[in-house]
């Protein structure tokens, strides 16, 4: 049993009509499905409806199997080349050495992968009151961490937020 497939193949195509296109990419024109019926099974493909919602319905002859192993490993490389989007890592202003150097790490290792990170700097007490602890902390990691990338590092969104926390995005930019 075939899986499931987001387009409709040969037997599965519901149409009087359709629009037909051959394995070369020549559009051969409108006919009788049961006619691109034929043409498919001539060549030794199938028949995949490409656009359903065409008046008439686009059909294309291809081998489906070929073209949807072609279409998810687009996905996945597609995937990967995005990164997994905005990460997240958060500080403290009175954090320990090795803690520090523990999460900047993490920092690098994500941005290597190609996401942004969001820093978000935890502050309490009367930290609250020194809002500045949050940039230093911040203008650390970006020095560590460029240290530690090819790329350069630079803050997309400067420090921001009121209340316990302040965030900043910080991302790669490919160096020189």
């Amino acid at each position: 049993r075939r899986p499931e497939s987001k387009h409709r193949i040969n037997g599965d195509i519901r149409a009087e009509r359709v629009r037909l296109i051959d394995e070369t990419g020549e559009q051969v024109g409108e006919m009788p499905l049961p006619a691109a019926l034929e043409a498919s099974r001539r060549a030794g493909l199938d028949l995949v409806e490409v656009a359903p919602e065409a008046r008439p319905p686009v059909v294309r002859i291809m081998d489906h199997g070929k073209y949807e192993y072609e279409q998810s490993v687009k996905a996945r490389s597609k995937k990967k080349r995005s990164g997994g989007g905005v990460k997240e890592m958060k500080y403290r202003p009175n954090i320990g050495d090795h803690d520090f150097a523990t999460k900047t790490r993490k920092v690098a290792d994500f941005l290597t992968k190609g996401n942004k990170v969001k820093l978000t700097v935890w502050l309490r007490g009367r930290e609250r009151s020194m809002p500045g602890l949050a940039e230093d902390v911040v203008e650390r990691v970006v020095t560590e961490v460029d240290d530690m990338v090819d790329d350069d590092v630079n803050v997309e969104a400067p420090v921001r937020g009121d209340g316990p926390q302040r965030s900043a995005v910080i991302a790669t930019s490919p160096g020189d």
